[in-house]
């Protein structure tokens, strides 16, 4: 008997495991799409080759620039067709017509702030070259989603992409302005720690930027010098703004739960040094930006070839360019700037206001309708009550604005062959503002950061103010006092979110508040220095480096702890502390500890203020042995660090290595939570780097590990000496198909700091797929 019921075990065990196959395989068959041989595509000029390197990478080329952009909008269709979907539905604000009541919140704010209806009014703005590009796209696309393949997601949700339209591909650019942009959310929280405790709490919680900070332009580079532009902060705004610092906290929840909200890891590394500092004679130009890890990743490495185009390096899928990267002539980085741009105003009683019904469609649920009002300060994001003169604010942000040729810009720049090409294409640039770094073959370097960026008077937009005749934006910046520079006599820029301008540039970018801690924007800036003459592997361990700026300053601060203080255990904490090199690397156990105990200080904010601290502020309380030291308003300084270091020891012995508990997290953007999908659609992996450091890797708040969720997306350094020398890597791969052997195959190399060749030369692609468009 028990061998008979081994037997029928076995073969239920085995009729089970063919069961799998025989599924994975039937996914397989239904998702993957064709990667070789011939395919017919409608709307096609004239034959393309699509040629996949060995990792993937499309190499497009084509006979018009047209076709060649189909292409990208193909093979975009084919490796991420879901991530173009649900994209498009977070411009729309249409999640709840496919993930049902879960994602209302998330419509209700996306419609509320009117992405869809900006891109509406942008596209009729573009060049006539851009709209037509943008129509090759659209069609590539759709005849992308007609080739009788299916992303695995649509499966599950039991529904099909719609046809793509120029539309979407101008929205995708909006949502992107926003998840680079949080100076709503700043005011906010600026707008509550001035009801808690006025000025202090806003110079306690964020100091100013220090004065002897690296700034990206030195005096002799400014554009335009002058009076020093400063404004004084406003005063807290009149009446009670708590309702409507409530609705928008239901806002900024909703962004969150998209990936799309302020954080510190969010913002980028790029730099660029000229001949005098390497070892051919020729730049050499880096970029990283820091945004959302989310799987599929963001990025979508190509090369296109056109009659016209000849441009590689990193594309977005929706949009129809490579957004970061070079073409045969110059190159090209980008980081987020992070000026003043968006502002919220309170909108007097029965201001004038336009009002249109949004209706969201919910799966399994009862539609729902909303009133969305628009005034002439910009969309109405927070409304209490529904009397005409309830009290209503309104945001201000070129985004939303008309007219915004943004990709104009982007596109115009992959044809840019000189710097006064690339600088004019720049002309057309609205938001978000970026600082962007250039290199040609030719040995000129630059950078310039453009965008719309409001001129204000006698107010610096730290607070939301009174939608009245004294609180208005006067117009731009214009174009040529922008911070920018050609050639700078240093031979090198640096960016990394620090302060753009010195003291004398006479317009006020921020409050000062706004640019990020110098620490990281310090560290290349030295390494670049001290590693000259540079080669490409110099840049490579400049952008990987994992050395901890704040353990540098905080040091001498974090050591002098009272040990009498102390436990054994927090004793033993401190003296592997003293003996470490600030190195945070997956293997350390030094680096956990510092990473907690670094955690804990930074809480001191939330005691008095409500909110976590700046690592400066951490620094500056720690030196001046402030009032945040002070726990429910007693106890000092001595006191925190004992008691957090105590904590820091405590969590560290738990998981000692670094690795263990510091992973990099990339959530799918729907499914991310589902228990029996994360495990297929979601990843991580173990990687160094933490707080401000070059290879930025912020541990998260959202879980009580040392995980992160936002760092480098892309990588590439690019030698203008060799272009075909010059390398880059993404987070995840090029595919979106967890059953695609593209799907994770660049994550491992990305965590251990390694590169893939970004070559426009054939000898450098390894093993490849050719897959051959002709016109239907």
């Amino acid at each position: 008997m028990l061998k008979n019921l081994l037997k029928v075990a076995a073969g239920l065990l085995l009729i089970a495991v063919l069961a799998l196959v025989a599924g994975a395989l039937y996914l397989r068959s239904q998702t993957l799409p064709q990667l070789s041989g011939t395919l017919s595509a409608a709307g096609l000029g004239g034959e393309v080759t699509v040629t996949r390197d060995q990792h993937g990478i499309p190499h497009i080329a084509a006979q018009t620039d047209e076709d060649a952009v189909y292409a990208l909008g193909l093979v975009h269709a084919q490796d991420r067709a879901w991530q173009l979907d649900f994209q498009r539905r977070i411009a729309q604000g249409r999640l709840a017509e496919v993930l049902g009541e879960a994602a209302l919140e998330q419509d209700r704010f996306l419609r509320t702030w009117g992405f869809q209806q900006a891109a509406q009014t942008a596209l009729p703005a573009l060049s006539e070259r851009s709209r037509r590009l943008i129509a090759a796209y659209t069609a590539g696309v759709n005849a992308g989603f007609a080739q009788g393949k299916t992303a695995p997601e649509f499966l599950i949700l039991g529904y099909e992409p719609e046809p793509w339209t120029d539309v979407d591909s101008v929205a995708w650019s909006k949502l992107m302005s926003f998840d680079l942009g949080g100076n709503w959310e700043q005011e906010l929280d600026n707008w509550n720690l001035c009801h808690k405790g006025g000025s202090r709490a806003l110079t306690e919680s964020s100091p100013p930027y220090p004065s002897d900070g690296v700034t990206i332009l030195s005096a002799d580079e400014l554009p335009v010098t002058g009076e020093d532009a400063s404004a004084p902060g406003d005063a807290c705004p009149a009446g009670d703004l708590n309702g409507h610092l409530s609705q928008l906290r239901q806002h900024l929840a909703a962004a969150r739960e998209l990936g799309m909200a302020a954080e510190p890891s969010k913002g980028s590394n790029n730099w660029v040094v000229s001949g005098q500092h390497t070892e051919s004679g020729l730049p050499l130009l880096a970029d990283d930006p820091h945004l959302q890890l989310r799987n599929p990743m963001l990025w979508y490495l190509a090369e296109l070839k056109g009659d016209g185009l000849s441009t590689i390096g990193a594309t977005i899928p929706g949009l129809p360019a490579v957004v970061i990267g070079r073409n045969r002539q110059v190159a090209w980085g980008v980081t987020n700037h992070n000026p003043d741009v968006q502002g919220l105003f309170v909108l007097p009683p029965n201001a004038d206001v336009t009002v249109r019904e949004e209706v969201i469609r919910v799966k399994g649920g009862e539609d729902v309708r909303l009133n969305v009002e628009e005034s002439e300060y910009g969309p109405v994001v927070s409304k209490l009550g529904d009397a005409a003169d309830a009290p209503r604010l309104a945001l201000s942000w070129p985004t939303l604005m008309p007219g915004d040729t943004t990709l104009d810009a982007f596109l115009g720049i992959n044809y840019a062959q000189d710097w006064n090409g690339f600088r004019e294409a720049m002309r057309a640039y609205v938001a978000p503002s970026q600082s962007f770094v250039y290199a040609d073959t030719s040995g000129n370097i630059g950078y310039i950061a453009p965008g719309r960026v409001p001129l204000r008077q006698g107010w610096d937009g730290t607070l939301p103010v009174q939608a009245d005749g004294e609180h208005r934006w006067n117009g731009w910046i214009p174009f040529e006092e922008l911070p920018q520079t050609y050639n700078p006599a240093d031979g090198m820029v640096v960016t990394a979110n620090n302060r753009s301008v010195p003291q004398g540039y006479p317009h006020l970018l921020n409050n000062d508040r706004g640019w990020a801690d110098p620490y990281r924007a310090r560290r290349i800036t030295e390494l670049l220095n001290e590693k000259a003459p540079l080669n490409l592997a110099d840049m490579a361990q400049v952008q990987n480096d994992t050395f901890s700026g704040p353990w540098q300053d905080l040091r001498a601060d974090l050591l002098g702890a009272l040990r009498s203080r102390l436990s054994d255990r927090a004793e033993a904490a401190l003296d592997r502390l003293a003996a470490w090199d600030g190195v945070l690397a997956t293997d350390s156990q030094a680096a956990t500890l510092f990473e907690w105990w670094l955690r804990g200080l930074k809480d001191m904010g939330q005691d008095e203020w409500g909110q976590t601290l700046s690592t400066r502020a951490v620094a500056e309380a720690l030196r001046t042995d402030g009032p945040l030291c002070a726990v429910g308003g007693e106890g000092g300084c001595d006191e925190v660090l004992a008691q957090t270091l105590e904590y820091a020891a405590e969590q560290a012995e738990q998981a000692p290595f670094y690795g263990r508990i510091h992973q990099a997290l990339s959530a799918h953007g729907a499914f991310g939570e589902v228990e029996r999908l994360a495990p297929i659609f979601n990843t991580s992996v173990a990687a160094p780097g933490g707080s401000d450091t070059v290879n930025v890797a912020r541990p998260s708040r959202e879980d009580g590990t040392l995980n992160f969720t936002a760092a480098a997306s892309y990588r590439q350094l690019i030698d203008l000496a060799d272009p075909d020398a010059s390398l880059f890597t993404g987070t995840l791969g090029q595919s979106g198909n967890p059953l695609s052997r593209y799907a994770r195959d660049q994550q491992a190399g990305w965590a251990a700091g390694e590169y893939l060749p970004m070559s426009m030369d054939p000898a450098d692609w390894g093993q490849t797929q050719v897959l051959r468009l002709q016109p239907e």
